[in-house]
This record gives structure tokens, sequence and C-alpha cells, in this order.
């Protein structure tokens, strides 16, 4: 199997690590499911360290791929992302009040 060395993160809802295969794949994953893909296809690593297989149309559909990044990484080759803070908020909201 040949794959490029490095890695490209993306994201969708959730960020992913993947690699587009060059040359056909099939694995048996953790869980005992088999995968399988063509070259054109991506092989996908999620942030818990678990792989699949993602057809290019449906991948190259779905998700972005992310700029590099300076930032120190955390486990897998992921950073870590920052959540603004947010400020001036009450700390109870009001009830809702129903006018009609």
């Amino acid at each position: 199997m040949k794959l490029e060395n490095t890695w490209t993160v993306y994201r969708s809802r959730f960020v992913v690590r993947a690699r587009q295969l060059t040359e056909s794949l099939v694995f048996t994953d953790a869980l005992g499911r088999e995968h399988s893909g063509r070259p054109g296809d991506y092989l996908v690593e999620s942030a818990e360290g678990l792989r699949c297989i993602r057809p290019q149309a449906q991948f190259e559909n779905i998700y972005v791929a992310l700029q590099e990044s300076s930032s120190p990484t955390s486990r897998a080759g992921f950073a870590p992302v920052r959540i603004p803070e947010v400020q001036n908020l009450p700390r109870r909201l009001p009830a809702a009040v129903w006018t009609g």
C-alpha cells in the first residue's frame, strides 16, 4: 500500500486526519468490521484512533482541509481546540414569557 508520508487534518463536525489512497486497501478494524477502498478513497482516522475508509466523493463533499498550525499538538497529532470565553452573560437566564 502506498500512502503519502504525512497526514492532513480535515474537519466536518469532527476533526479527523486522512490520507488519500494510491492503491486498493482492505483491513479489519478493532471492532471486527471490514473496510475496503480504492485509489482516490480516503483512509480516515478519528481523534480516538479509529480508522475507516470513506469513498472519495463522499469524503470531499463532507470534509474541509484545515491549514497547518504551528501550535503544539495533543495526542495523535491533533491540535487542541480553544473555546472562546463568553463574557457578560447573566448567571441565570430569565424565564420565557408567553404573550400570545
